[in-house]
């Protein structure tokens, strides 16, 4: 099989590279799948990059954990009625040196889940990282009808879906988001209000949409850049659910939160407890099967592309980027 590959950590261009893999048979609990699409993530890139590790866990690794296809073979103690199946898959490469930027990946089962037929394998290579952590970040704030829920980065990935699920359970979703189109995305995923951090104090128009209340929760794609908002903006006994942060040190305004009893909670989707990501997928499940979803926007490159489709997640793509196999 093709595969891309990299044997140490570093730029996209220099480390990664296409090759010829042997096809790995699945073992126990394991399903194979024909990949046809591979999702980029932020987290990958990084991983790649030794942004938080420069020493490879693995002599080689296949990067990126999302992905969809069709399983075409299995492992023992696997039904058989799974073979032909379509899945979008997640957590591939997630403790392991095999991802799902090749043409087959050898997984467990519980991590190749069923893609309904009207949902493309483009949006089934989309959805792991981005919509478990939103589903998990919404579910994570608690109840939502009639409170008012700033989302970080609303028009990224995660933060699409964010809005959309925050929207659905009934809040109020303010966007935080860094240009007026992306604003439009947001407005268009359900946002009632929406601040352009890089024109607004976004603390006090947050204060003055909630008339002076603040926001109820805040689901947090940076906490480094965006805490010194939290003292400011949230309600007494507020919340903050923080998946991710560009930096590993995050200052905290200790006097306005401890006052104001506000909660951090932190989770990374690669670590959902068994029982909150059973709810999670079958929440998603529901989801895709009842067609409630806006997608965000789709790039797409080629395997031998990949050097070029890290940059572009590197970047700030303005869309979910996959790579086609």
């Amino acid at each position: 099989m093709r595969a891309a590959t990299y044997r140490a950590k570093g730029p996209a261009a220099d480390v990664l590279r296409i090759e010829t893999a042997p096809t790995v048979e699945p073992e126990l609990g394991d399903v194979r799948v024909r990949v046809a699409y591979s999702g980029v993530n932020p987290s990958d890139v990084k991983s790649r990059a030794g942004t938080a590790s420069a020493t490879m866990d693995y002599s080689l690794v296949v990067p990126h954990s999302d992905g969809a296809g069709t399983i075409d073979a299995l492992g023992p103690m696997v039904i058989s009625r799974r073979i032909g199946e379509r899945v979008w898959l997640f957590n591939a490469q997630w403790g392991r040196a095999m991802g799902t930027a090749a043409e087959f990946v050898t997984l467990p089962a519980q991590q190749a889940v069923p893609l309904p037929d009207h949902v493309p394998f483009e949006v089934g290579a989309s959805i792991g990282i981005p919509l478990m952590t939103a589903y998990h970040a919404v579910q994570a704030c608690g109840p939502l009808l009639g409170r008012n829920v700033v989302v970080f980065g609303a028009a990224g990935s995660v933060g699409l879906y964010a809005t959309q699920l925050a929207n659905m359970s009934g809040a109020r979703v303010i966007a935080v988001v860094s240009s007026e189109a992306k604003g439009q995305d947001a407005r268009a995923a359900g946002a009632c209000e929406v601040i352009d951090y890089r024109k607004e104090d976004v603390a006090a128009r947050v204060r003055q949409l909630t008339a002076g209340q603040g926001a109820d929760c805040a689901i947090d794609v940076d906490a480094a850049a965006n805490s010194r908002h939290w003292g400011e903006m949230l309600a007494f006994g507020a919340k903050v659910v923080i998946y991710g942060s560009g930096q590993a040190q995050i200052p905290v305004p200790f006097r306005p939160m401890i006052l104001g009893f506000v909660t951090l909670y932190f989770f990374i989707v690669y670590k959902l407890p068994p029982e909150v990501l059973r709810q999670t997928l079958g929440g998603i499940a529901g989801l895709l099967e009842r067609d409630m979803l806006q997608h965000p926007r789709i790039e797409i490159h080629e395997l031998d592309q990949i050097a070029a489709a890290h940059r572009r997640v590197e970047q700030g793509a303005a869309a979910k980027v996959l790579i086609k196999l």
